[in-house]
């Protein structure tokens, strides 16, 4: 048996009239009955906030028998009993409040309750019925989803639960008014048994109407309307699709929340209106970063973004960065400012527009660049997890080695695909996703041609079954058809290396190299990771991982010299993702490789 005690309150005043007293509550020990009880009963939640008189606490004692054989029966001890005494004494004691009248602070009183849980109750005959008139099938399907069995212990909380889950089985099988009619529970105390009844009304199938969206200012309601009507107009009643709407209106990027509120009753022609009410966010947001790197020096980057530029939710973001500010030398400073233009639709359609431009600058070991780029990417999603992406691009400006830059323009067309099944975008624990892209470009400066082809993969698998312990796997392979290393553009060549591919190695360090021991780069490219993480205590996390990478000098990938990194790594999680400290060691270099490399980012290495 277990018992708990409450000591006495605080010495009360000469001229208080409360009670001093304290409390046990007496339960077997391994039930944890005496813990529940003390979180309902009055007696000890009242003692010091409410003191009370002999004949006050008499009652206060009596009212919280009912409460606790509740506590009992919530645990499925149906035939339990709760005894109380105070000072040893039965609460009808015609001598008790003389008793109390005379407890001190040094003496109180001590109020005792007694838990007798006796034997657990099991769920005898479970019985669900449709409602008068109702159509029995959906009824029966529901039923086999309640997730309550006989011989399962006769919890009020689990009968609850077997409602609850039934209803959303009607729900999600279409049919939004679906809700009980009826039920009974009979508790038979001489089989020790609870049986169950329910009367289940299923209601109509149900189609989606147009919805309606309601608390916008600025935003054009048109769009709000169209966009989540994409999702559910005329398409069977499911809370799936329903949140898949509500997402819709959130990816706009113009709402602090979003909510869904279904109609209680149903239109002609059994569609149930839905309305969608939101809250717009501030139109403008503003930003920024500071870095620094041992070699290269500090760094900042800057941005201001409109959310809702002419009420129809586009976006413009301008953003600008600049890098490798060593002290008292900016000849080597790296940068780059763009301006991004997002249109949630175009042509009153379901495709997004994100044209970009802006300017780089960039001095890495494997070239120099000094670009002005202008691109065009139109996406069609064809459903919640797979999208079509493509458009042009277009390139002009001074790309080369060692000092020497010569010009160059390409005109591009992207055409790519990507799928994404996974549970979270920057921390995923299981699923799997994917993306391809085919770029053919035209060089107006030679007239070289070439189709640069790129395949990424990975997957998650939740090892453990709890989230702790997730193995993940990443492939990416890369091709440049039709024309050789040398003819590619130098930014256009496949690299590998650094903290989003191999680790352990310089990024684009891994592949060909010159007499000056700088990245050649290549014509294909072979890359792999496998990454244990594993969840160590509250929001700590560690990782061990190996990376692999190959950049070949011809169009086949796999034939350059496969270089291995591996390591271990720290993550701490946030509300936004994990934050990443990686630690990678290169396991075979090649000349001038680091001994190590360390790495600092949001979220997952992939």
């Amino acid at each position: 048996m277990l018992a708990l005690a409450w000591p006495a309150a605080a010495q009360d005043p000469p001229d208080a009239a409360g009670i001093p007293y304290r409390t046990e509550v007496i339960a077997p020990e391994d039930s944890g009955l005496a813990a529940l009880a003390a979180g309902v009963a009055q007696t000890l939640t009242l003692r010091e906030r409410a003191p009370t008189d002999a004949f006050g606490l008499i009652g206060r004692v009596r009212g919280d028998l009912p409460r606790l054989q509740e506590v009992l029966r919530a645990q499925g001890y149906w035939g339990g009993e709760v005894l109380a005494t105070i000072d040893a004494l039965p609460l009808d004691d015609p001598g008790l409040p003389a008793r109390l009248q005379a407890a001190t602070q040094a003496a109180p009183a001590v109020v005792v309750f007694r838990l007798v849980p006796r034997e657990v109750y099991r769920i005898g005959r479970i019985t669900v019925d449709p409602a008068t008139g109702a159509d029995p099938a959906p009824v029966r399907a529901a039923a086999a989803e309640s997730g309550l069995s006989p011989g399962d212990p006769a919890r009020p909380e689990a009968v609850l639960a077997a409602e609850s889950a039934m209803r959303e089985a009607l729900r999600r099988a279409g049919h939004p008014l679906a809700a009980v009619a009826g039920r009974e529970a009979v508790v038979d105390h001489d089989r020790h048994t609870m049986d169950v009844t329910w009367r289940l009304a299923a209601g109509p199938r149900a189609t989606f109407a147009p919805p309606e969206v309601v608390g916008q200012v600025r935003t054009t309601t048109g769009l709000l309307e169209r966009t989540a009507a994409r999702q559910i107009a005329g398409r069977d009643y499911s809370p799936a699709a329903l949140e898949r709407a509500r997402r819709a209106l959130v990816a706009l990027g113009v709402f602090e929340s979003v909510r869904a509120e279904p109609g209680t009753a149903l239109l002609p022609g059994d569609r149930l209106p839905v309305t969608f009410r939101v809250a717009e966010r501030p139109l403008r947001a503003i930003g920024g970063s500071l870095s620094y790197e041992t070699n290269y020096g500090a760094g900042a980057a800057l941005f201001w973004e409109h959310r809702n530029l002419f009420g129809g939710a586009e976006r413009l973001r301008l953003d600008g960065e600049v890098a490798r500010l060593a002290a008292g030398d900016f000849s080597n400073a790296t940068w780059r400012a763009f301006a991004t233009l997002t249109l949630p639709e175009i042509w009153r359609r379901d495709i997004r527009l994100t044209a970009r431009a802006g300017a780089v600058r960039e001095l890495l070991d494997a070239y120099d660049r000094e670009a002005i780029i202008v691109s065009a990417l139109a996406e069609h999603r064809l459903n919640e997890r797979l999208a079509l992406q493509g458009g042009p691009l277009f390139e002009t400006g001074r790309i080369g080695r060692y000092g020497t830059l010569d010009p160059f323009t390409l005109v591009g067309v992207v055409m790519g695909a990507r799928w994404d099944g996974t549970t979270s975008l920057l921390d995923p624990t299981s699923g799997a996703r994917a993306s391809i892209t085919a770029t053919p470009y035209w060089s107006l400066d030679n007239g070289v041609t070439y189709t640069r082809l790129m395949a990424i993969g990975s997957t998650y698998l939740d090892v453990t079954g709890d989230q702790r312990g997730v193995l993940a796997l990443r492939a990416a392979i890369g091709a440049a058809l039709g024309a050789t290393r040398d003819e590619i553009t130098l930014d256009k060549r496949f690299y590998a290396g650094g903290g989003g591919s191999v680790r352990g190695y310089v990024f684009q360090s891994i592949g060909p190299r010159d007499a000056g021991n700088k990245p050649l780069g290549g014509a294909s490219l072979v890359e792999g990771s496998i990454e244990w993480r594993q969840r160590i205590s509250g929001p700590w996390g560690a990782v061990v991982f190996v990376d692999a990478g190959a950049v070949g000098e011809d169009a086949i990938p796999g034939t350059g010299g496969l270089r291995v990194g591996a390591g271990v790594g720290l993550r701490y999680l946030t509300a936004i993702g994990p934050i990443r400290v990686d630690v990678g060691v290169p396991l075979n270099p090649q000349r001038g490789d680091p001994a190590y490399g360390l790495y600092v980012g949001i979220g997952q290495a992939f």
